[in-house]
């Protein structure tokens, strides 16, 4: 059974009729045909009054929805011939990434992507899409991989942060994380991410150095999340300091792409990718196409150019 947050209480409940009703009607064989489309309509409107006034914390809150769709939920329905590649050729390989090669459309494509767990034991072994240096390291193998065989690369991104444990930072987390920004700007093959839903910290970062970067209507994409700047910048962790952190370091893909930091917002089912995986992933794909199909199209020094140029403007200096 789906989740429901606090702003979509009265979703639910409306949602909850409508199955009573069903079961009813099924079970008795009545016709309730008219108030089900009195409820559907409801439910329509209640669904758009309640995602337009949004807050940022509320969209926070839908990025980590336990039922959003991860990685490789996406990889199932937007690419075929999937075919994973695994270790860093230095320590071992790391659960919280997967990588390998796949088909999408015609485009043999390297795919690299943050993978969440669904349940406690599978969360365990992905680390919470929290990545190592391994991590890392291993990403950016496959990375000079496509290069060589002058294939795109396609990164999906959802993850809280890169993992702050101490065995990462003797294995050189910070640099690991480092080198990917370094060579991600000088890779000689086109570069799109994916933000489908948390993008925290350099642990998006280190897979976001991209030509183009999309994000979902409802994923968030941030240097620190809203709970370690409240505790930061306020030392306190309580609800109306969480809030006011997420309004103030514009995470929503609306403020981004007003900023210039991402290339596209993709729309959301009505209600959240939550809602629907399968129509999440056929926009995810129709938006991927455009911008894959532009990339490909471009000179290698053009791409270069602008991606250096992309990144360049970045943090442009708005005060008096």
């Amino acid at each position: 059974m789906a989740t429901h947050q606090e702003f979509e209480r009265s979703i639910g409940e409306v949602k909850g009729e409508i199955a009573r009703l069903k079961e009813l009607a099924d079970a008795r064989g009545l016709d309730v045909e008219a108030e089900l489309r009195k409820l559907e309509a409801r439910l329509q409107e209640l669904q758009a009054e309640t995602f337009k006034a949004l807050t940022p914390m509320e969209r926070v809150q839908i990025a980590r929805h336990q039922q959003r769709p991860h990685a490789l939920d996406m990889i199932e329905r937007i690419f075929t011939d999937f075919v994973e590649l695994h270790g860093d050729r230095a320590f071992r390989d790391d659960p919280a990434v997967v990588c390998g090669w796949a088909r999408f459309d015609n485009h043999s494509v390297m795919l690299i992507a943050q993978q969440k767990g669904r349940s406690t034991k599978e969360n365990l072994k992905r680390n919470f899409a929290m990545m190592h240096p391994e991590g890392y390291r291993k990403a950016l193998r496959v990375m000079r991989m496509a290069e060589k065989f002058k294939r795109p690369v396609v990164t999906i991104i959802d993850t809280p942060a890169a993992y702050p444990g101490i065995g990462a930072e003797e294995r050189g987390q910070a640099e690991a994380i480092a080198r990917n920004l370094l060579e991600m700007s000088l890779i000689e093959t086109p570069i799109l991410a994916v933000v489908i839903g948390e993008g925290g910290s350099g642990g998006a970062l280190g897979l976001s150095v991209t030509d183009r970067i999309l994000m979902l209507e409802y994923a968030i994409y941030s240097v620190i999340s809203p709970e370690g700047c409240a505790s930061i910048l306020w030392r306190e962790n309580t609800e109306e300091a969480r809030a006011q952190a997420a309004a103030a370091l514009r995470l929503t893909a609306p403020d981004l792409y007003e900023l210039g930091v991402i290339d596209e917002v993709v729309p959301e089912p009505e209600g959240g990718a939550h809602q629907d995986w399968d129509r999440t992933a056929g926009i995810v794909a129709e938006a991927m196409r455009r911008h894959l199909n532009e990339l490909c199209e471009q000179p290698m020094q053009e791409l270069l150019k602008g991606r250096y140029a992309k990144y360049r403007k970045l943090g442009s200096w708005a005060g008096g």
